[in-house]
């Protein structure tokens, strides 16, 4: 909260701190610099920020002025602006694409950049690339001399990764692939950057080499010219058309008819075609998911959280200068925040977005452990950063989407204004519980693991299978708590009790979750027909697990 509430006077825009929010920031209960060097981590960070957000913020070309009554045609030309006039400050102060500078500019302008994809093109090749791939396109992206995009979803298919029709037919006499939709439910759907911008797109289809199918593999396919930017010889492609929000992004379609490419465009870092046709598998079957683990982790931290950080701001200030009605008949009207309604409204959420932050922070360090021992071929790590990422992105996309609507609402009529930044920020969260894996399917893709990892806890004494116990789940093996060991009301304010409550909950569901699955199993259901019965309290299993987390 460093910035002062902005007044409008007429067409001027002039920085002043409305006195109620002076007086409710003369007086607070603690710190307030010092929590704010713990959330930026360490005071140096803080003043990194600081600096970063001026740069931003004095740039009229940055300016959120006119953004509200745009068209979508031309709040996507101002996005692709901003970005190129980003990269511009970047390159000349210095600021890598993995810098803190480079965070802290991207969390200020969201919103506003378009080419989000041509990013997470970079993460999955550095994730599922060899060094010498890396070499080669890493720069070409780095300095814009290609526009990238990443194409998963089809029109027919989306979080079902097994299911993508898009097939990659490699031909050993020419040492090429074939890439082709083979169908209309095979059109590339959704990616963005890819209806006007890309020239290039990470493919993620089925590979097919000596008749035999691989399953999903990444290629790089060139989609339109570098000369003139028409779409290359059996390519078509287009923009989808109007969409809730992301109005700066060209949301595209791709089809591919027999479109060849190099041998060395399949990524293959852990997976490589040899000449003759050879398939040559170097990790498992799950390391070609790497590069939606990497999206997941980066968009809790960078993009879905921050969402919720901004709606509260927005309407915890807004019931600070708001008086409404009085609390006494003599009083003048009452801040809406002296409300205990309000409190109630805002403040959980206000404490989510704390509680998720550190979550973050905490979920980036094992991400990093695990993603430097993947890049060493030790996938020990790969499943449990598989479900925890899937599971917490489930679980904060749809508590920021509650949230940031329940502050929108909690502004009463000038929330519904699209000035007043909530409108925006609530439809943009909401189709977080929806892109990189629909909420549903990531939690029943955790509720297999919980259920794999109970039956493992359950292995009879020094059986290393139990000893191997993810650390996310060792409570697993604790013991039952039987009854709350509070014995007095001063031990209800000690963390620890309500995280072994946690547990001993999500223990009780993992439990019956795994009994259910059993018994249908023992009654002669085969494994698929009694995974789908026992998807309702496999549910409510993966829920409270992730909330624990």
């Amino acid at each position: 909260m460093d910035s002062p509430a902005r007044v409008s006077m007429g067409d001027a825009w002039s920085w002043q701190v409305h006195p109620d929010m002076e007086s409710e920031r003369r007086q607070p209960s603690f710190d307030v610099e010092r929590l704010t060097n713990i959330l930026d981590g360490g005071a140096e960070n803080t003043a990194l920020r600081r600096k970063v957000e001026s740069v931003i913020h004095s740039d009229p070309v940055f300016s959120l002025k006119d953004n509200y009554f745009m068209s979508q045609n031309e709040r996507y030309e101002a996005g692709v602006k901003k970005k190129f006039h980003l990269h511009m400050i970047a390159q000349r102060l210095g600021w890598s694409e993995h810098s803190r500078e480079f965070r802290y500019a991207f969390r200020a302008l969201t919103g506003d950049l378009a080419l989000g994809l041509h990013h997470i093109f970079l993460k999955s090749l550095q994730s599922l690339g060899s060094e010498e791939q890396i070499a080669k396109w890493a720069p070409l992206c780095n300095e814009f001399r290609i526009i990238a995009t990443y194409a998963q979803t089809e029109l027919g298919h989306g979080t079902y990764l097994q299911g993508l029709e898009t097939e990659a037919t490699y031909d050993a006499d020419t040492q090429e692939f074939v890439m082709h939709s083979p169908t209309l439910t095979a059109t590339k759907w959704w990616p963005g950057d890819l209806g006007r911008s890309a020239t290039h797109a990470l493919v993620l289809a089925q590979l097919i080499c000596s008749g035999a199918r691989q399953g999903m593999h990444a290629f790089i396919v060139p989609i339109r010219s570098l000369q003139d930017h028409t779409l290359l010889p059996g390519v078509t492609a287009g923009d989808i058309g109007p969409k809730m929000d992301f109005e700066y992004t060209d949301n595209g379609f791709l089809q591919l008819d027999h479109v060849r490419i190099p041998r060395e465009n399949m990524l293959s870092r852990f997976a490589q075609v040899l000449p003759d046709g050879t398939y040559i598998k170097l990790g498992t079957a799950q390391s070609n998911y790497l590069s939606m683990v990497v999206v997941r982790v980066s968009l809790l931290l960078d993009e879905i959280n921050p969402l919720l950080e901004k709606a509260c701001i927005i309407a915890i200030r807004y019931s600070v200068i708001r008086r409404q009605s009085r609390l006494r008949p003599s009083d003048p009207e009452a801040k809406v925040l002296d409300y205990q309604t309000q409190q109630h409204k805002l403040f959980p959420q206000l404490a989510t977005a704390y509680a998720f932050h550190f979550m973050g922070t905490s979920l980036q360090e094992f991400f990093e452990e695990s993603y430097s021992a993947i890049l060493d071929r030790d996938f020990s790590l790969l499943p449990e950063l598989h479900a925890l990422s899937s599971g917490l992105k489930a679980m904060v996309s749809e508590f920021c989407t509650q949230g940031a609507e329940l502050c929108r609402r909690a502004c009463g009529g000038h929330g519904y204004s699209k000035l007043s930044g909530l409108p925006s920020l609530v439809s943009r969260v909401t189709a977080s519980c929806t892109y990189e894996g629909e909420n549903t399917v990531l939690y029943l893709q955790v509720a297999r693991f919980l259920v794999k990892s109970y039956l493992q806890a359950q292995a009879s004494p020094g059986s290393t299978s139990k000893t191997s116990l993810p650390q996310s789940v060792a409570y697993l093996t604790a013991p039952d708590l039987a009854k709350c060991p509070a014995r007095r009301a001063a031990d209800f304010l000690h963390p620890e009790l309500y995280t072994r409550a946690w547990a001993h909950v999500a223990v009780r569901l993992i439990k019956d979750s795994a009994h259910h699955l059993q018994t249908r199993l023992q009654s002669g259901a085969d494994e698929h027909e009694a995974w789908n019965q026992t998807t309702v309290i496999h549910l409510q299993a993966a829920k409270i697990k992730s909330t624990d987390s």
